[in-house]
């Protein structure tokens, strides 16, 4: 039983071709690749949002300074 060889998968995918034909599986491709960018984006915009957030509140938490050096005894 084993693995598959290459002329097995060739076979498949011939078989597939002609169930579904080239211009499905190629829209399915595309919508895929769409749906796979889509999602990269969200996350994407998920984490500048959060950054922005922390910055902001950092902003309101900061409280400016002046340090001075002690003098030595």
């Amino acid at each position: 039983m084993g693995s598959f060889s290459v002329w097995h998968w060739l076979i498949v995918l011939v078989i597939v071709m002609l169930v579904f034909g080239t211009k499905k599986l190629g829209n399915i491709g595309g919508d895929l690749g769409k749906a796979v960018k889509g999602f990269k984006d969200g996350v994407k915009g998920e984490e500048d949002k959060a950054a922005t957030d922390a910055k902001q509140v950092a902003d309101k938490v900061t409280v400016d300074v002046e340090a001075k050096e002690k003098a030595k005894l």
